[in-house]
């Protein structure tokens, strides 16, 4: 049984990989995924990056101006002196003057854009100016002449009041980039490629006579299901290995300390990925079904378990519906290994509720092939 089952498995695999849609979805348009939403998604969440900021400030504007800027520093910005940014703050002339004689001034803050993002700064530009009017009246109230060497003293005397910050638990920073694209689209690609042309194979050769004519061969059922599936899982890893080499050298992933760990999470996903193909074009009738509903359950399961943007930015009830689906378990395994720095022991569960799922689905599997 077992050398039939690895000799259908191989020529299944070089029928497979001769396809000209083996090649352009499984080695083609992954890289262009992981090009295009690794860019589109690289600044989303930066917790290192700073958000460049144009400050226009005139020549007579005065120390205080000095001190705004270096508050916008502390509030993650970076200055860029240049006009007609898409984020902008203008500060008027003679403003240390004129905040000293005690008159109102206005600073102008042009933002490009709407959303939470143009709030975000909105806010950070005011906390930097109201630190800076705070400590103008905290100099002012002590009777010295606000200047630059005051508060620079001010900023090294001791506070009256200290904040004791412990930890509550290790942070959780959801990977953005690449370190999301990538691994994400591996998930994505490998469901899509077994849910359709895993799939749609079968009910090729299903149509065409090919498998009753393994029915009516030596090998047994156990033997054809085993080599069908060995083949597609078999594609499956090469299709793994290839999106890991190639976002390793195109785009600098880093895959963490539990390579292992990483490559047997994915190859228990892969091995169910490929049974459920299997059971999709064992009881479709015709190729619009495989195609209908291995395009829209891939879709919906990537979607819901992750694959698109980083599940720990959604609300919770939906971070606890990805763990519903294989691709949430792959996802929150691969950001647990990458991301998170867990121990390999973390994705047992991730890895042991995928084999159980797969030898759920080969069973039913088994027990209802059609040869015809």
């Amino acid at each position: 049984m077992l050398s039939d089952a690895l000799f259908l498995a191989y020529r299944d695999l070089l029928y497979l990989i001769r396809r000209r849609e083996t090649w352009l979805w499984t080695f083609v348009m992954p890289i262009i995924f992981f090009y295009f939403i690794g860019n589109v998604t690289g600044g989303f969440g930066n917790h290192e990056k700073r958000d460049p900021i144009a400050v226009l400030v005139p020549p007579n504007a005065g120390f205080l101006a000095d001190e705004l800027v270096h508050r916008l520093e502390q509030q993650n910005f970076q200055i860029v002196h240049t006009e007609n940014f898409f984020r902008e703050l203008r500060i008027p002339p003679g403003f240390t003057q004129t905040v000293l004689a005690g008159k109102p001034v206005k600073l102008e803050l042009t933002r490009y854009g709407a959303g939470l993002d143009t709030e975000y700064d909105q806010t950070r530009t005011a906390r930097a100016v109201y630190t800076v009017l705070a400590d103008l009246v905290a100099v002012s109230s002590k009777g010295d002449t606000p200047n630059s060497q005051t508060f620079a003293q001010l900023v090294e005397q001791p506070r009256l009041i200290s904040l004791d910050v412990t930890s509550a638990g290790k942070r959780k920073d959801p990977p953005i980039g690449f370190e999301q694209a990538v691994p994400g689209t591996l998930v994505m690609f490998t469901l899509l490629v077994m849910f359709t042309s895993g799939a749609a194979t079968l009910l090729v050769e299903r149509r065409q006579g090919i498998l009753l004519r393994l029915a009516s061969s030596p090998m047994s059922r156990g033997a054809v299901v085993l080599g069908k599936w060995g083949a597609r899982v078999s594609l499956g890893f090469i299709q793994i290995l290839f999106a890991m080499a190639a976002g390793t050298v195109l785009f600098k992933v880093n895959w963490g300390d539990h390579l292992g760990a990483i490559l047997l999470l994915l190859g228990a996903y892969a091995s169910l990925a490929a049974l459920l193909g299997m059971l999709i074009g064992n009881f479709s009738r015709s190729d619009g079904q495989v195609v209908g509903l291995g395009v829209i359950a891939s879709n919906v399961m990537a979607a819901l378990g992750g694959c698109w943007w980083p599940i720990e930015i959604t609300p919770r009830w939906t971070q606890t519906l990805a763990l519903v689906f294989p691709t949430g378990w792959a996802m929150d395994g691969l950001h647990k290994l990458m991301s998170f720095g867990d121990s390999a022991e973390a994705v047992i569960p991730h890895i042991v509720a995928c084999v159980v799922s797969a030898l759920i689905a080969g069973y039913v599997l088994a027990r209802t092939f059609r040869f015809q």
